[in-house]
This record gives structure tokens, C-alpha cells and sequence, in this order.
């Protein structure tokens, strides 16, 4: 072999051996682990609008990953910079540079948690909600309280919160007001299967109506054991046309849950919440009421009772009566507990 066949044989050997070592050390940049959590994962947000500069940002602050220019390089390698998608993602112990930049890029994201009780009101609501995902709470606030959402889905403004089933859902944290609004309306139909919709019909209401009929009783007992027989009384009083007359449903109408004492003076208000002047049920829920309380309603007790009132020992339990003259003397004597204890509002 002449001397430049030889020099032509180890120059094509060197350039092998740069070309070899360049694919090796950008497979290392690639592929290394970059994160710095070795116990746990970290969750990182990218807001909807989000660029790639602000991807690094969120990335650099959360100390999730060692190196923020080595995932800048495989990034640019993918294209993710034009591929930003909003959400909430899971970087895992162990996860490499391709890993994570894949994740993002087809927006991989790991679903948040949204929970929410029975509430009181829409900006209760809306606030809960706008701490568990991106949408906030004036957007929430604005949809929930749109006549066209609630009629669009088959209900008025005034009972519209009965669509709303408090309970532990999963969502993606980019959901928008309108988003969670359409998630809660198939949430609705879903709870209202046929089990329930023929039980509420037993007892001759509709969904709807066992869902305000639930508000009054969650706002008059914090007792499980109690509900089903406080509902019962409430179906007596409805099936024989006699007025509700229950005292949640003024404090609703004059705006204040905080007295304890109902006054003939707020009896008076010129409410459709007023149960006092009105026959059946008001015109919706004066809260959200639990599944509990729904379902408390739906297999409600059937006894002969037409009133109950606060037990004068603050126990927060009820008496309950089937007459009136029953009923007036049970009446007194919480009423002599809350002079004797200086509660006049």
C-alpha cells in the first residue's frame, strides 16, 4: 500500500472517529437525565399563551432540571419551540432530555385533581375552582351566571345551580370557564341515572326539584342521620299543599345565613324565596346541595310528620311533631333556650 493510499486511510479513520464522537456526545446530551428530583416528581404549569421563552422561565424556576441549555438544544432539535402547549405536566424522576421535551411537545399532561363541596354560592364556587385550574374565578363567575349557558343546557338562572354535583373530579388544568361548565353538565347526567330518576319520581319531583328540595335540607340539619326524616317532613308538607315554611329559604331571600334567630319582621320580605308566603318550592337551590342531601331526599323516611324544630339543647338535632300544638310547644321551649342564652337575631 503506497504512503497516500495510507495517510487517505487514516485521515478517513480520524474523521470516523470525530463523527463517532460528536453522535456520542450529542446522544449524551440528549439522553442524559436532567432532573434534579430524585424522591419525587415536580409538577410544572405553562399557561395557555405561553411562549417558549416563558417555558424556560417556568422550567429554570422550578429547579426541576439541571441544565436548561442542554434542554434548550433538544428542543430546538424537535421543533418544540413552535409546538408550545399549555398545561400542567409531570416531570418524573429519571426523565431525560428527549423524554420531557416529547411530554411537552405533544402536550402529555398530567390531569389535576378538582374538588369542590356543597357551597352556598356562585362566587363560593368560582373561587374554589379558580385555586384548582387556569380558568379564574371572574370567568368562571361570568359563565355561571350567564342566562344563555343555563338555558342552553335546560336550565333557568335561578336553578342552574343544580347542575353542579359537588364531588372529586379529575381535570386537565387548562380548562376553560365554559370548559368546566360542559365537563359538569355531563357530570349531571351522568349522576341522574335511571336509578335516581325513578326514585325521583316516586316521590313526584323532578331532578331539578330534588335538588332544591336537598338545599333546604342540607341549610336545616349538619345531621346525616337526620336528613332523610327533615325531608320527609318537607314531601308531607308539599303532597298536603301546607307551605314549606322553612326558615333557610328567608335567610336566603333577605341575603344573611348568619342569624339564628328567624324574626316575624323578616317573615315579611317579598321574596319568591319566601316559603312562608309561597306554596311548594322556591324558584331554585339556595345552595349547592351535597350527594348526601340528594340522596337523602330521594329515600326520604316516610312517617307522618309535618313539623320539627331545633332541639333546645343546641345540639344541633331536631324535634319533630305531627301537630301543630306538638310543634308550638316544641317551639317555645327553644325559643326560652335562645332568650336564655341571649341569642335575639
Amino acid at each position: 500500500m503506497n504512503l497516500k493510499l495510507k495517510k487517505f486511510w487514516v485521515l478517513m479513520g480520524v474523521l470516523a472517529l470525530i463523527v463517532v464522537s460528536v453522535l456520542v456526545i450529542r446522544h449524551l446530551v440528549v439522553f442524559r437525565t436532567n432532573n434534579t428530583i430524585n424522591e419525587k416528581e415536580v409538577l410544572v404549569y405553562i399557561p395557555s399563551g405561553a411562549e417558549y421563552k416563558d417555558v424556560l422561565d417556568t422550567l429554570k424556576s422550578s429547579k426541576a432540571i439541571k441544565s436548561i441549555e442542554r434542554f434548550d438544544k433538544v428542543a430546538k432539535h424537535f421543533s418544540y419551540p413552535d409546538a408550545v402547549k399549555p398545561g400542567c405536566y409531570a416531570i418524573k424522576p429519571g426523565m431525560n432530555n428527549v423524554q420531557l421535551v416529547r411530554m411537552l411537545r405533544i402536550g402529555h399532561q398530567k390531569p389535576v385533581r378538582v374538588i369542590f363541596t356543597s357551597l352556598r354560592t356562585f362566587n363560593d364556587l368560582a373561587g374554589r375552582i379558580s385555586r384548582q385550574i387556569e380558568a379564574d374565578s371572574v370567568s368562571l363567575l361570568r359563565c355561571f351566571t350567564s342566562d344563555s349557558v343555563a338555558y342552553n343546557r335546560g336550565f333557568t338562572p335561578e336553578n342552574f345551580m343544580a347542575m353542579f354535583i359537588p364531588n372529586t373530579y379529575e381535570f386537565y388544568w387548562n380548562t376553560s370557564a365554559l370548559g368546566f361548565v360542559k365537563r359538569m353538565f355531563k357530570e349531571y347526567n351522568r349522576f341522574w341515572n335511571d336509578k335516581r330518576k325513578q326514585k325521583a319520581e316516586r316521590i313526584g319531583l323532578t331532578p331539578i326539584e330534588v335538588s332544591i328540595l336537598a338545599s333546604i335540607v342540607e341549610e336545616e340539619t349538619n345531621v346525616k342521620s337526620e336528613m332523610p326524616t327533615v325531608a320527609g317532613v318537607y314531601l308531607n308538607r308539599l303532597r298536603k299543599r301546607i307551605p314549606l315554611q322553612a326558615d333557610p329559604t328567608i335567610k336566603f331571600a333577605i341575603g344573611d345565613f348568619s342569624i339564628r334567630r328567624v324574626l316575624n319582621r323578616h317573615l315579611e320580605v317579598d321574596s319568591p324565596y319566601n316559603t312562608y308566603k309561597n306554596r311548594g318550592l322556591p324558584p331554585g337551590p339556595i345552595r349547592i346541595p351535597s350527594i348526601t342531601a340528594i340522596d337523602a331526599v330521594l329515600n326520604a323516611k316516610k312517617h307522618s310528620y309535618l313539623y320539627f324544630c331545633a332541639s333546645p339543647d343546641f345540639s344541633g338535632r331536631h324535634v319533630f311533631s305531627k301537630t301543630l300544638s306538638e310543634h308550638n310547644r316544641n317551639a317555645n321551649a327553644y325559643r326560652r333556650a335562645l332568650n336564655k342564652e341571649r341569642i335575639y337575631r
